[in-house]
């Protein structure tokens, strides 16, 4: 599914822990809170498997769209995104497995595997880049985290961790921040810096509501910081979790189909 793979991880624990006001927290416990935070995070669309149906706006400086798709998920491994409408569009589809991607083009009947050159290229002339579907990974395990406000500390009451990435970390970004609202513990917001510091790229997270069985944000929007007019925002509009969908689903068989 286009849980959409990108979500975060965040750092700079020594510089970190000097910023943080406020009371402290019991040794290791901030490391903890952090941890469960992030993990919370990363899994607010995820299930061991899910099924259901977005609507990703686009808008640029050249074109805008919408393209309503079905989406297909097993865990974190892979994931079928297939486009419903408009009708000139339907059948497009998306194959992910592991790193590998596939896209097929009904009109020519053709499928073609995404090769490692073009992983940084847009997926659906979005703001999402193919590299985002398929660097999936886990905040909490391939950057160093540290909690740099609390609700007691921020003035809008959220969380805000900080990320960078490990040294062996196979990840784009130089550094990730998350702000989490203390109210109910979702994300509002996603921030992507490059290496140099520079802010590239924001995540905001809105219209919490539940949605299978799960109390989450229904809508994210994407917004590069360059092209501050231009967006791509996604809305989830019916999820299911821990369905039951054949292993036949992940195949350039059912790509096709």
């Amino acid at each position: 599914m286009i849980s959409f793979r990108a979500v975060c991880r965040l750092a700079l624990v020594a510089i970190s822990l000097l910023l943080v006001s406020g009371p402290a927290f019991p040794a290791g416990a901030d490391e903890a809170k952090a941890r469960e935070l992030l993990d919370r995070t990363d899994d607010l669309h995820r299930g061991t498997s899910s099924h259901g149906t977005i609507t990703m706006h686009v808008k640029t400086a050249r074109y805008e769209r919408r393209l309503t798709m079905e989406i297909w998920s097993r865990g974190e491994e892979a994931s079928l995104v297939v486009i419903q409408a408009p009708p000139k569009e339907a059948g497009t589809a998306t194959l992910m497995v592991g790193e590998d991607i596939w896209n097929y083009l009904p009109k020519v009947d053709r499928t073609m595997k995404v090769p490692a050159s073009m992983r940084s290229g847009t997926w659906m002339g979005s703001h999402f880049t193919n590299d985002d579907l398929v660097k999936e990974s886990r905040m909490a395990d391939d950057y160093t985290f540290a909690i740099t406000a609390t609700p007691e500390t921020d003035p809008q009451k959220h969380w805000v961790i900080e990320c960078i990435p490990k040294p062996d970390a196979a990840v784009v970004w130089g550094r990730v921040v998350v702000r989490i609202r203390a109210s109910d513990e979702l994300p509002v917001q996603v921030t992507y810096w490059d290496e140099k510091g520079a802010l590239k790229r924001t995540m905001t997270f809105e219209d919490v509501r539940t949605i299978g069985g799960r109390t989450l944000p229904a809508r994210m929007r994407l917004v590069p910081t360059d092209k501050p007019d231009e967006f791509t925002e996604v809305t989830y509009d019916a999820l299911e979790f821990d369905v039951s969908i054949p292993e036949s689903t992940f195949t350039l068989q059912a790509l096709k189909r």
